[in-house]
């Protein structure tokens, strides 16, 4: 999310520096099928989400009971997947490895390996693609988010900016309880 209304192509044009301590950052849990926030946690960034997954993924089983868990390859770590599969109870995680080195290509832990068993890249229309291709719905959650309800926050100092994105998440949510009774 943007810290300010004003774009980062107008500071570029006018010679200012977009300090990254304004860019703050909304990790969420999307249903696919509703496009649902279902668990949010805001930072402030550039960081990495991946410490925020158990926060979220806790958050989010308290309202709804997932079947898969589908998300980028910033959250490739063996500790990921096995929270998500024996303390949430979900079925399989999508997660896309993140090959640190390009040494190895087989993962030694349990459920990486697994990912690799199961969906290696295979040609157009396979289960890989069709599994992992539902992720885009949560691309396409944010973007009705940031249509909706614009993406620059408003708030001046980093709690207020956390606030703001927490209560965006409340009013995204609602709009979609508004839209389908």
């Amino acid at each position: 999310m943007e810290s300010r209304h004003t774009s980062r192509y107008f500071f570029k044009r006018a010679g200012k520096k977009h300090t990254s301590r304004l860019w703050t950052k909304i990790t969420v849990a999307c249903d696919t099928r509703s496009h649902f926030l279902a668990g949010a946690e805001v930072t402030t960034g550039p960081s990495n989400d991946s410490p925020q997954l158990p926060l979220v993924m806790t958050a989010a089983s308290l309202t709804v009971t997932w079947d898969r868990v589908l998300a980028d390859a910033a959250f490739d770590a063996e500790e990921h997947h096995r929270f998500c599969r024996e303390d949430l109870g979900v079925r399989s995680t999508v997660i896309p490895l993140n090959r640190r080195s390009q040494g190895r290509k087989w993962p030694k832990t349990r459920y990486r390996r697994q990912m690799v068993k199961r969906f290696r890249k295979k040609p157009e229309g396979s289960r890989h693609r069709r599994v992992y291709g539902q992720r885009w719905q949560a691309e396409s959650a944010f973007s009705r988010h940031k249509r909706r309800l614009g993406s620059a926050l408003g708030g001046r100092s980093d709690a207020s900016r956390a606030r703001e994105g927490y209560l965006r998440v409340l009013t995204h949510n609602l709009m979609l309880l508004a839209a389908t009774s």
